[in-house]
């Protein structure tokens, strides 16, 4: 699978220990881009150890196909993807575990928290 990338609006972020850009990417006669190509693309370009350092996300196919744009990170160390990023992109990842509670379990606990007022609502222990 041949697909050309380029990286535009780089930036070093020094408070969130990453590297951040725009990703294009032309694939010309082909859907799409698997995220996990591009991880592994992008990582010989930057010379990133560990992919799971890499996140990408929000991509987007443009109208006729054979480009999409989307979002990229680079973060400086596998401690730091797991401090800055959200937890569904951690999970995506398979970096973190997602929470299964039922849908009613949350919708019950929700309610009961619209009866209480102050210090009990938001769990003040004093």
């Amino acid at each position: 699978m041949s697909c050309t990338i380029r990286t535009r609006k780089f930036m070093t972020n020094r408070l969130l220990a990453r590297k951040q850009f725009i990703i294009d990417v032309l694939h010309p006669g082909a859907a799409n881009v698997s995220k996990a190509d591009l991880k592994e693309k992008l990582a010989k370009m930057y010379d990133v150890r560990d992919t799971n350092c890499i996140s990408l996300f929000g991509f987007r196919t443009h109208f006729g196909g054979g480009k999409s744009s989307g979002f990229g990170l680079i973060y400086d160390t596998l401690d730091a993807t797991k401090k800055f990023e959200p937890k569904h992109r951690l999970v995506r990842m398979g970096l973190a575990t997602s929470v299964t509670k039922s849908r009613k379990q949350i919708k019950e606990r929700k309610n009961r928290t619209k009866k209480l007022r102050g210090a009990k609502k938001y769990g003040d222990k004093k």
